[in-house]
């Protein structure tokens, strides 16, 4: 396994015992408490500044705030209910797919 994949193994166990936590005691905790908006919120911001970092060719800033991304991420998809198990499957399911084809596959979404 790559150390990014370590990481996040190791991230997703944190992420798992802050839930029930008091939101007073950790930043997850208030995270998880707050349900998904709150977290889809916080996964937005983090993005922005992802995009901005590489937008300005900062690549320290883009390591950080990718890091705060897989973060609120890993949050936001436990606070919806949503396993790493079910992305993975996603992912598997989609490997050796072209991607233009697997785009051009899913339904339209609503205009």
């Amino acid at each position: 396994m790559s150390r990014l994949g370590e990481a996040i193994s190791r991230l997703e166990a944190v992420i798992e015992s802050r839930r029930g936590a008091s939101p007073d005691s950790s930043w997850t905790a208030r995270l998880l408490s707050d349900g998904p908006p709150r977290a889809a919120r916080k996964l937005g911001e983090e993005a922005v500044e992802a995009v901005v970092a590489a937008v300005s060719g900062d690549r320290d800033g883009l390591a950080g705030e990718a890091a705060d991304v897989l973060y609120h991420l890993l949050v936001l998809l436990a606070a919806a209910g949503v396993s790493p198990e079910e992305v993975a499957a996603r992912l598997e399911a989609r490997e050796g797919v072209s991607g233009l084809d697997e785009k051009a596959s899913r339904k339209p979404g609503p205009p």
